[in-house]
């Protein structure tokens, strides 16, 4: 049997550059409509739908007709570098839950550290949940196609443990929210491009607000993947997002919400 979390939308930003992305992206789906009663966003900004064309075919194949409940949206872009906090904020305006999940496509988490995160939201004592904990909580799967193909047929954990190290974990992957928080903290930063420090920006921001912030003391299991301009250091816009970075954290709560309530990228979501 599912479990409910119907008021939870998990929007999920992708462009799929690898096979072992790929994978990752039907295997995170996979999980989620196989265990989870809930709402999946998923855009995609591409030169073609590699999600469409090839990502699909294999959930309906795994999930059959619970796979018509993925909303999936497709913008096409020659762009090479992929504008994950743009592409958030879209979803975000879209999705019409009491919670949002910025969720990554590469992540799985225990069972249970979804429930955990979900009913923290619902029942007013959180705004924010991190559903994994700070420290040495971070499980690095190397995985196969065997590999993940028998954790989804019964989330036997032991397949991921056993092809995983152990390592950090911090603040990306991802966060449950209370939507209308998200929308009030000033949402995703679309100041930052590609890969950059804004996870780290995300937590202070709401701690600094003053916003309820919570975590779940377990394991993220990461999917590793191929790393290229869109998910390492040699992104090209490096050096603006570590300027924005080191501006917005000098800041105070006061000064965050002056801040936020002058970013031009927000007039697009006035009213929502």
């Amino acid at each position: 049997m599912k479990t409910d979390l119907s008021q939870a939308t998990f929007i999920i930003p992708i462009r799929i550059e690898s096979n072992d992305r790929l994978r990752n992206v039907i295997t995170s789906i996979c999980f989620l409509l196989k265990n989870f009663d809930t709402n999946i966003i998923v855009k995609e900004v591409d030169k073609t739908s590699v999600f469409l064309e090839t990502a699909l075919p294999q959930i309906v194949e795994c999930c059959g007709s619970d796979a018509k409940s993925i909303q999936h949206i497709f913008e096409q872009s020659d762009e090479p570098l992929f504008h994950r906090q743009k592409v958030l904020n879209e979803m975000i305006a879209t999705s019409k839950t009491e919670i949002v999940v910025n969720y990554d496509c590469d992540v799985i988490l225990p069972l249970q550290s979804y429930v955990i995160a979900y009913e923290g939201i619902m029942n007013g004592t959180f705004d924010v949940v991190y559903p994994y904990g700070q420290g040495m909580y971070q499980k690095q799967v190397t995985a196969t196609d065997f590999i993940v193909s028998e954790f989804l047929e019964g989330n036997d954990y032991v397949y991921l443990d056993r092809h995983s190290k152990p390592s950090t974990a911090d603040f990306g992957w991802a966060q449950f929210f209370r939507r209308k928080v998200y929308i009030e903290g000033g949402m995703e930063n679309e100041n930052f491009k590609a890969y950059a420090p804004e996870d780290k920006e995300r937590y202070y921001r709401f701690t600094t607000l003053g916003y309820n912030v919570g975590r779940v003391s377990d394991f993220v299991y990461h999917l590793e993947h191929e790393r290229g301009e869109n998910s390492w250091f040699n992104n090209p816009h490096m050096l603006y997002n570590m300027q924005e970075w080191d501006r917005i954290q000098d800041m105070g709560k006061e000064k965050l919400i002056e801040y936020y309530s002058k970013q031009e990228y927000l007039k697009k979501y006035a009213g929502i």
